[in-house]
């Protein structure tokens, strides 16, 4: 068997035998992912003033099929947030009566594009598209089997880039085509607010009290409108799964703690993220003073910040934040920033998923993350040559005097894994998903379902490993779509759908055993953890011993 096709876990010196392996994969056709043969000669693409047409509370939308999907691109779900509306909770759009064209994606929201492509290797892997950037950015995408009664599960994708960067079509690997077609389910992606103009806490200087918020209120805004409308394209409103990866992953877990996200979803997945906390209140509205002073501006005078460019005002608003920086570090604040305000009111003022009694309790969790979240020697072969030692001075400037102690915990955990794994998987460490694992457990009520994705793409000459982002493309039966995340073909496609059927059948069930049947619910006992991998295994507690020196 070729090294890049070994199981990673049983690599690294744990074993899995006795676990329940997944059966063999299912046969698979040696075309890209989505196609079958009686497509691939035919036409794929209908357009028309006829075609794909659907209603919505705020007028009907044209799109159009593509191999058989019907598919809406940037549908207004809500209206412009530029001038006045900059600040504020998001408003429904105005009313239409011609039929919008729904061809093509909405705008990004702001966010500085400057060098965005600088880092070659970054821009090969990931492939970002970006399209204009404006205020007028709350649009929703749709993919959808059929516009009929049938009420298919939907899925909300929130992506990544923290809550600063990134939008609904960053990578090919976010196409809900694929994932609609495998699972006869409605897929949906969307923009919101970023950032400075997302998430300034302006109430101290005179702003409205959600101000702090406001991006996640898009969100909450766009599921209102999966409620109200998604019906008309094929989807049950009354089965809906949010998920979203790295500052996406955040996204879930801070909706499944906001009240006016009750009852607008019914499930979460969250990807290599999540918190389990908003950001700290005074901290938030001192930035918020600070932004003013910055700007020259006035308590009271938060229509002056509205007159700015979006531009201006988030290099008003960094410069802000970086002027804060020595009193973050006095409230005991790592980084700070712009992100969801736990003021209380939008957002839960505690500890997330603290309360027994909230609607959170009752909404099933699957959680992901990778093996790699980072792997440093991708673009740098001679650190595939380390040292033990070398590991340990590597990682002293983040774990200090516990770095040997953290090294050895790690190389006996994983006793066959080399040097540069091993800081791989330090800096990549499970801690917080298991600890929002942990949390949501406590709180009792639905089950929580956790994997650790390690399927290592054939790329970079094996140095990328299981990184950050790879396991999007997987989830979604998109590999074929990500070749420089996967390198494609019928391996990574085989895994593909074998997590995309466990993702679909949680979202009709609430429980992963899909593709993959022997997925067990966590447990604080046990830590019940699938491995992703060619062959998929469950196992307790892979990396416990490991994490403990972490503490």
């Amino acid at each position: 068997m070729n090294s890049t096709r070994r199981n990673f876990l049983r690599s690294l010196g744990v074993s899995v035998a006795g676990l329940g392996l997944s059966g063999s994969a299912l046969a698979h056709e040696e075309l890209p992912s989505g196609t079958t043969k009686e497509l691939a000669d035919d036409q794929v693409l209908f357009v028309g003033d006829n075609i794909a047409i659907a209603n919505t509370e705020h007028g009907k939308v044209r799109g159009f099929i593509l191999r058989d999907i019907h598919t809406f691109l940037g549908i207004p779900y809500g209206a412009d947030t530029s001038g006045k509306n900059r600040f504020m909770p998001p408003k429904k759009p105005a009313k239409w009566s011609d039929v919008k064209p729904a061809l093509w994606w909405g705008n990004t929201a702001p966010q500085i594009m400057d060098n965005r492509y600088a880092n070659t290797y970054a821009s090969f892997v990931d492939h970002w598209n970006y399209d204009d950037v404006s205020e007028d950015c709350l649009r929703i995408n749709v993919w959808s089997p059929a516009l009929d009664t049938q009420k298919r599960p939907v899925l909300v994708w929130l992506h990544g880039g923290g809550y600063t960067n990134g939008n609904a079509i960053e990578q090919d690997g976010y196409h809900g085509e694929n994932l609609a077609r495998l699972g006869n389910m409605v897929f949906c992606s969307l923009n919101h607010r970023l950032g400075p103009l997302g998430y300034s806490q302006l109430s101290a200087a005179g702003g409205h009290a959600a101000s702090g918020n406001v991006g996640n209120l898009d969100m909450v805004l766009a599921l209102e409108w999966v409620k109200n409308n998604i019906a008309n394209f094929g989807g049950d409103p009354n089965n809906v799964t949010i998920m979203g990866q790295s500052g996406g992953g955040s996204k879930v877990t801070a909706l499944m703690n906001m009240p006016s996200a009750k009852g607008l979803f019914h499930k979460a997945v969250v990807l290599s993220g999540g918190s389990l906390a908003g950001a700290n209140k005074e901290y938030a509205e001192k930035l918020g003073l600070k932004v003013m002073e910055e700007a020259g501006l006035q308590k009271g005078e938060i229509e002056k910040l509205q007159a700015l460019s979006w531009r201006e005002y988030i290099d008003v608003a960094n410069r802000a934040t970086e002027k804060m920086a020595e009193e973050a570090k006095k409230m005991g604040i790592a980084r700070g920033g712009f992100s969801p305000v736990a003021d209380g009111e939008y957002l839960n003022g505690g500890a997330f998923f603290a309360d027994k009694k909230d609607f959170s309790s009752d909404i099933p969790l699957m959680l992901c993350s990778t093996f790699n979240e980072q792997s440093p020697s991708r673009t740098d072969a001679s650190l595939e040559k380390l040292s033990m030692e070398d590991v340990m001075e590597k990682i002293k400037p983040r774990f200090g005097d516990k770095s040997a102690e953290i090294v050895d915990a790690y190389s006996k955990n994983f006793p066959k894994a080399r040097p540069i794994e091993i800081w791989s998987m330090i800096l990549s460490n499970r801690k917080n998903a298991v600890s929002i694992a942990d949390a949501k457990v406590s709180q009792g009520g639905a089950a929580v379902y956790v994997a650790w994705y390690g399927w290592q793409p054939p790329l970079f000459d094996g140095r990328i490993r299981a990184f950050h982002c790879d396991d999007i493309c997987f989830w979604f039966y998109n590999t074929d779509l990500m070749l420089t995340h996967t390198g494609g073909g019928k391996r990574p496609r085989a895994l593909s759908e074998k997590m995309a059927k466990s993702l679909l059948s949680f979202m009709k069930t609430g429980q992963p055993n899909g593709g993959i049947s022997t997925w067990k619910a966590y447990t604080k006992t046990n830590g019940e953890t699938m491995i992703l991998d060619d062959q998929p295994a469950l196992v307790n507690n892979p990396d416990g011993e490991a994490r403990k020196s972490l503490a």
